[in-house]
């Protein structure tokens, strides 16, 4: 790779302050000498010269296994927890299958992709990252998005989140990251929240974070549906083809419905009335038959491409723009059918990033090679014994043999007498260095070190890259989720740390959640590697409105009626939303339902009290003027069509709803998203507005975080 400008390493932060006693493992208090800052150790009492850097070769070269230090500190980080994943503890899972589109012979020879019209069985774990089995699915986090791909030639796990960068560029620091955020350990709480006090002094003290924090405080991280979001590979891998060439690759799920998320008001009030919302939402779209379906999309690039690019490809911190290099789509993801056992199935199964196929291989960025050393530990520790690949959901669905025996839980053994190879009796499989897997042949040299690459340094570019970005509803959300987060945390020098950084990413933006944390005086921006660069475009593909869906179909629309509703309006709704593919729920006084005006008895989903807007993605509004009355004094009423409007949704109403629409607050400030419907015409009329999703003009109005 071309050399990159010269920048001093800022891998290590620096020390907080002085301590006087600190407390050793078994309890114990060791004074210490004002100023003098106690040494690091492993657990052997050995003393550490470097945390922040695993043992590599060469600046830019591959993890090395002697690593003593990093394979202590991710083996005891692997066993911390039973029986629950330490990370992606909440998860939620469907069968499906990959249809391959073309042949991509030319540049790998994985049989995944070498013909037209292939399907090959998937199966699909969502999660959060940071909260327990039993946390809420609305939390402010990053979304696991895991595909296992039962192929021809084994299993090939691709291991991703909904976000392509990460907090941290090298594997070593994954447990400080995941201790910082997970539940203070003296008080184990908060749960499945980053807005506390050691996330965020973590978090200001790793200046590499900045572009995933800008990622996590944007809607990305609070997503309408798991069929709503895209998924990414994070890291740089290689297809390698028949001949043994390599090509860099990086991969992209794009969801086919388009990109939604929610407010984070909404989000709060969806976590009280259904915190199992992901989960139904994705249950009930495989049971109606509406299959969530994904594009797999490839950014490939050559070794000039990488040696050119502004930013480091091995660098898990940065993305390159679509607007760089354009994404190619190579196949789909069609999610067709759920686990019959939830524990058997989504719980037990097991993910591992160095499950490849042969014809795709490592880069060499230092987070994949720590995740690649680091996986097989936790599924022994998760499942007990090294045969959970005899578990059927772990089980590859091609022929495999190997000389593997015996073990807690062997459901399988060699037959016959041999059990070793090589062996005289010519019994059992032998390899096959041409149909084997083979690693590319790159060449490595450099001295063995605990070093970050100064190609590594620019933190901020890319973060700023992200923020301009977003359209202007965007960067107000962002900015409210930095104010909010920044408001709980009670050290205000962790508060003062981080404008420090927003100050480099975007002054306007760091001034005004400064403002808004009531800073009296502004800190002076954090000393930077490397300045931020001012140069770089913004990258509309980075925006979700921008990439919103301009339709209603996968959504759901929920309408309120009673007692008298308008049944020709009713009808007209349920006819236009089922046009659309879209859903409706009936939401009603009592859960029983109602008499329309036609004197038909019409069955309810969802009584008013367990049914509140934020439940849906656009409301109507059709209460008989009989009915309106009794609604005007019910504060879920009132909620329903005030949380509505102050989440920019667009609102259907019969004119007999307008007396709740005037004890809701907003009789007075009716505005395109608010349409009244008196026909089939004008139901119409909602049914195509709905495809916009929400009304971002309305929402400096409300003020509503």
């Amino acid at each position: 790779m071309a050399k990159k400008p010269s920048a001093p390493n800022n891998s290590k932060p620096a020390a907080i302050h002085d301590q006087k006693a600190i407390r050793g493992n078994g309890g114990e208090l060791h004074q210490i000498a004002e100023g003098d800052t106690p040494v690091l150790t492993t657990a052997q009492g050995g003393p550490v010269a470097d945390d922040q850097n695993s043992l590599r070769a060469g600046e830019r070269g591959p993890t090395l296994i002697e690593d003593f230090h990093f394979r202590e500190k991710i083996f005891h980080f692997d066993h911390e927890r039973i029986p629950e994943r330490v990370v992606h503890a909440r998860g939620y899972g469907a069968h499906g299958f990959f249809e391959t589109y073309e042949s991509l012979a030319a540049y790998t020879r994985a049989d995944v992709f070498q013909r037209a019209g292939e399907r090959t069985p998937a199966f699909v774990r969502f999660s959060t990252v940071a909260g327990s089995k039993g946390s809420f699915d609305l939390a402010r986090d990053v979304r696991g998005f895991a595909v296992k791909f039962y192929t021809k030639e084994g299993n090939w796990d691709l291991v991703g989140n909904n976000i392509p960068v990460f907090f941290i560029q090298d594997a070593i620091k994954f447990p400080d990251v995941i201790h910082a955020v997970k539940p203070e350990p003296d008080r184990e709480f908060p749960q499945a929240q980053s807005a506390h006090d050691n996330f965020w002094d973590f978090i200001s003290l790793t200046p590499e974070s900045m572009h995933m924090i800008m990622w996590v405080m944007s809607d990305r991280a609070i997503p309408r549906s798991f069929r709503f979001m895209e998924g990414f590979g994070v890291h740089t891998f290689r297809f390698v083809n028949a001949k043994d060439e390599s090509t860099f690759v990086k991969f992209h799920w794009k969801p086919k419905l388009g990109l939604q998320s929610v407010a984070w008001n909404e989000a709060v009030k969806i976590n009280g009335a259904d915190p199992d919302f992901h989960r139904r939402d994705l249950w009930q779209a495989i049971q109606s038959g509406n299959f969530p379906e994904w594009e797999l999309h490839v950014q490939l690039f050559d070794q000039d491409f990488a040696d050119k690019f502004e930013f480091d490809i091995l660098d898990p911190t940065k993305i390159i723009p679509e607007e760089v290099l354009p994404t190619k789509p190579v196949g789909r993801l069609v999610l067709d059918r759920m686990p019959e056992n939830f524990f058997a199935e989504t719980e037990q199964v097991a993910f591992m990033t160095q499950n490849v196929p042969p014809g795709i291989d490592f880069s060499d960025d230092p987070l994949l090679q720590g995740r690649n050393f680091s996986y097989l530990d936790t599924q022994l520790k998760r499942l007990g014994s090294p045969n959970f690949t005899h578990l059927p959901i772990n089980a590859p669905k091609c022929p495999f043999q190997h000389f593997q025996q015996d073990g807690h839980m062997a459901m399988r053994n060699p037959v016959g007498r041999v059990n070793y190879q090589p062996n005289s009796w010519g019994e059992g499989p032998r390899e096959s260095p041409m149909k084997g897997f083979r690693h590319f042949a790159s060449e490595e040299q450099g001295p063995k070190l605990r070093i970050r690459a100064e190609s590594f340094a620019d933190h901020y570019s890319q973060a700023r890259q992200f923020f301009i970005s977003q359209t202007p509803p965007e960067q107000r959300h962002i900015a409210d989720a930095l104010t909010f987060e920044l408001s709980k945390v009670q050290a205000p020098v962790i508060r003062e740390r981080m404008i420090a950084h927003l100050l480099n990413i975007d002054e306007t933006l760091g001034t005004k959640v400064g403002h808004a944390l009531g800073l009296k005086v502004m800190p002076k921006p954090a000393e930077a590697a490397v300045a931020t660069r001012q140069d770089l475009d913004p990258s509309p593909a980075l925006s979700i409105i921008e990439r919103g869906p301009k339709r209603f179909e996968g959504r759901k629309l929920g309408i309120l009626a009673t007692d008298g509703a308008d049944a020709a309006l009713v009808n007209a709704l349920i006819a236009a939303v089922t046009e659309q593919k879209a859903a409706f729920e009936l939401v009603s006084p009592k859960v029983g339902g109602f008499t329309a005006s036609d004197g038909k008895w019409i069955v309810a989903h969802q009584m008013l009290d367990g049914g509140p807007s934020v439940l849906y993605d656009a409301v109507a509004l059709l209460p008989s003027a009989e009915a309106v009355a009794d609604l005007l004094d019910v504060a879920t009423a009132r909620d329903f069509v005030a949380d509505a409007f102050a989440h920019c949704k667009y609102i259907g109403y019969a004119g007999a709803a307008l007396p709740l629409l005037q004890r809701a607050g907003i009789a007075e400030t009716l505005d395109e998203g608010t349409i009244e419907l008196t026909d089939a015409e004008s139901v119409a009329s909602f049914l195509k507005e709905l495809g916009k999703l929400r009304v971002w003009a309305r929402e400096p109005s409300v003020k509503l975080k």
